[in-house]
């Protein structure tokens, strides 16, 4: 048993949480506590994660589509993301425990609007609060030593918070679109389930399901329900070095309200993603993960990455 649960110790992924699809704003990377590894001793995590997703490629359907193909009322040029997500993970014993998210988001975006004719370069720049989450966890565990196997598999729920604005401005006054604002203005609800197998030669694999329901409106503007399914294996190359590999897909139910565009929201994407962690101490450890589209379907015409890059570290108290 103690074997098993040095292997579960050391087997990190990496923490936070993902909030969206690459093609929303925040990378599709499962960093969730139940990835990190599953820990059945009370005590504390702190992780610090930074996202870089370059949204430069308009896309109708699944096709690529060039800048104004596709006449809409603004024509989508470019947002660059760099978010940075701070999570606190407190176990209270082998049962229970909760975590906490907070992103800050750093937006670069442009567009062109029609407007009686013209064409109107826009421009937003700005660094903000996102929304908040908060995850409590029920998990329970299952040895079997012959077989040098340890099960975990819990579920999740919670609720995201409205803490980020929602009436940024550009230096003109012009309002940002709603989907381009650090936070939603709703109270969503999270749900959700885990499974994890940490085996006796090194490595580990999990799968994880989370539904996210938002509960109001805001202004109105509603933001569309998403379903998150992530699996992944990770090896033990060494005392130190980890190698992962994950399957992120993301469904992405259509906005709705008068200050949304349903036709220009929701899709289905799907990521492979490779990544590797480094410890630099017993309780220290870095990572970072390649965030690869396979497949990606938008509804109407909106803006996606062809790749996206996280990195991290995660410390244990």
């Amino acid at each position: 048993m103690n074997k098993l649960l040095l292997i579960a110790v050391l087997a990190a992924g990496v923490a936070g949480e993902a909030a969206a699809s690459c093609g929303s704003a925040f990378c599709m990377v499962n960093t969730n506590w139940n990835v990190e590894g599953a820990w059945i001793e009370p005590g504390a995590r702190v992780d610090l994660r930074f996202e870089y997703i370059d949204q430069d490629q308009p896309r109708a359907g699944s096709r690529k589509v060039g800048v104004g193909e596709i006449p809409q009322h603004h024509d989508e040029i470019r947002t660059i993301n760099r978010n940075w997500l701070g999570t606190f993970d407190y176990t209270f014993n082998d049962k229970w425990g909760v975590s906490a998210t907070l992103p800050i988001v750093s937006r670069d975006h442009s567009h062109i609007h029609h407007h009686m004719g013209e064409d109107l370069p826009e421009a937003w720049h700005f660094t903000e609060l996102g929304d908040a989450r908060v995850l409590g966890r029920r998990q329970w565990h299952a040895e079997n030593a012959p077989a040098e196997r340890l099960d975990f598999f819990g579920a999740t729920f919670g609720l995201k918070l409205p803490t980020g604005r929602t009436d940024v401005r550009n230096a003109e006054g012009e309002l940002a679109e709603r989907t381009l604002q650090p936070g939603s203005g709703t109270t969503d609800l999270l749900l959700g389930g885990y499974f994890r197998r940490v085996l006796g030669a090194g490595s580990s694999w999990f799968a994880d399901a989370l539904w996210q329901q938002p509960l109001n409106s805001r202004d109105e503007f509603r933001p569309g329900a998403r379903l998150s399914l992530d699996a992944g294996y990770r090896r033990e190359m060494s005392d130190r070095l980890g190698l992962m590999l994950q399957l992120n897909f993301l469904h992405r139910a259509r906005d709705s309200g008068d200050q949304a565009e349903p036709d220009n929201s929701g899709g289905k994407f799907l990521f492979l993603s490779p990544g590797l962690s480094y410890a630099l101490g017993k309780n220290l450890q870095l990572y970072t993960f390649l965030q690869l589209p396979l497949y990606q379907y938008v509804n109407g015409v909106q803006l996606t990455a062809d790749w996206a890059f996280v990195g991290g570290a995660s410390v244990r108290f």
